[in-house]
């Protein structure tokens, strides 16, 4: 009833939202004179507020056509090189790239939101890499007949998509994927996998919760998995290609981030309505494409998001050394010769400081000068990896521990 339920109020909204439209250009139309004097332009601006924000959205376009380098500007090429169900592989590139660019797989999270989150990691990185990126699926169109998708799955999806790039493979998890991405190293480096990644960055990624715990942790360890399970799981209305599978919707992921920043996200559509009424549209463009990007969601398949709260939030069963993968104990001995980077915010509320540090405590066979920690001052989680402080502050590391590793030879197995 709970996806039904919100199938019928969007329904309900969208319809509002054409309407709030509407009005709002005919409050703007030069023909109207309302537009120019007393409540017509605030009126004209409520309303383009309201559209925007109650508006339905689907999957956004990573829409990255150019990049510059040096000053020159090339052109870039996109690139479906892997299908899967549950995700595909995404290829960037620009003939402005030298033949030896290094290769770089950014594992985008699996967290309600599209990989197109990642618009700007990719655009930025995309300067001095060739860049693969996991484009994950929406769950709700995935077909039942697909079957299951849990972290089991996730980190074969890696280890495929690594080896399908081929040796030489440099890995950037944000967020979320930094646990199965480092999972996923530990399995290929124990087993001397010749196409494990020859670094690994991290970023905010939830590591050891333990660490300077968050409200987001709070939230996962006051209650238990049931709760979750009954709570906030629902099944794909019929509407849908997924029909009938279990999932953690995206709008219930939306709302309760909305909630946790609410007076924020007020201050920030407030100053929209404000620019708006100035008429000054490219004040109000900022926040207007930050959120249509924000607000787009997609589902989760509930027995990977169970399987997160429970692993990762409640048991830590990566850190603790319990962390089974296909039914094998995950070793994290097995990263030898992976160089690691963990980055953290100085002001992530989702990650906190030391979560995704742990990382390089945890590989303890990998030598110390194989290991990085970056913690970017005055950062919060959203600006590790975009905006202007990740273009100048962040990317610069990375590119630099990259290009310290470029070269480095990995053990091939006979």
């Amino acid at each position: 009833m709970l996806y039904n339920a919100y199938e019928l109020q969007r329904t309900m909204m969208n319809g509002a939202a054409a309407w709030a439209s509407v009005g709002a250009e005919m409050l703007t139309n030069p023909a109207m004179p309302m537009g120019y004097f007393g409540f017509g332009p605030i009126m004209a601006s409520a309303l383009d507020v309201f559209a925007h924000a109650t508006m339905a959205r689907g999957k956004p376009d990573f829409d990255i056509e150019e990049v510059e380098v040096d000053g020159k500007t090339h052109g870039v090429t996109e690139s479906i090189i892997l299908h899967r169900p549950f995700g595909n592989l995404l290829r960037f590139s620009h003939d402005g790239l030298p033949a030896n660019a290094p290769k770089l797989l950014i594992v985008a999270p699996m967290s309600g939101h599209f990989a197109t989150l990642l618009r700007g990691t990719v655009a930025r990185m995309l300067q001095s890499c060739e860049v693969y990126i996991t484009d994950w699926a929406d769950a709700k169109i995935v077909p039942t007949s697909a079957g299951r998708f849990d972290l089991d799955d996730y980190i074969d999806y890696l280890i495929d998509f690594l080896r399908h790039i081929g040796p030489g493979t440099h890995m950037l998890a944000v967020c979320q994927p930094s646990v199965p991405a480092f999972a996923a190293a530990a399995v290929m480096g124990k087993h001397e996998d010749p196409c494990r990644p020859v670094t690994l960055t991290m970023m905010g990624g939830p590591i050891d919760t333990r660490e300077a715990p968050t409200s987001v942790n709070d939230v996962a360890m006051n209650q238990p998995l049931s709760w979750f399970e009954n709570n906030v799981i629902a099944t794909v209305p019929l509407t849908y290609p997924g029909a009938g599978r279990r999932v953690y919707p995206g709008f219930l992921q939306l709302a309760g981030f909305m909630a946790m920043n609410l007076g924020n996200h007020m201050i920030s559509h407030y100053g929209m309505f404000k620019h708006l009424v100035e008429g000054d549209e490219d004040g109000a463009a900022a926040t207007k494409a930050f959120y249509d990007e924000y607000r787009s969601v997609c589902d989760l398949t509930a027995e990977f998001y169970l399987q997160t709260v429970e692993h990762v939030f409640q048991r830590h069963s990566l850190p603790n050394g319990e962390f089974v993968h296909r039914g094998e104990v995950i070793d994290l001995a097995g990263i030898r010769d992976t160089a690691l980077l963990a980055v953290e915010g100085e002001k992530d509320d989702i990650s906190g400081i030391g979560q995704t540090k742990a990382a390089l405590h945890l590989a303890h066979k990998l030598p110390d000068d194989q290991k990085k920690y970056f913690l970017a001052d005055g950062v919060g989680h959203y600006g590790i990896f975009n905006g202007s402080k990740w273009r100048n502050l962040i990317a610069p590391v990375l590119e630099d521990w990259i290009r310290q590793h470029q070269k480095k030879p990995l053990k091939i197995v006979a």
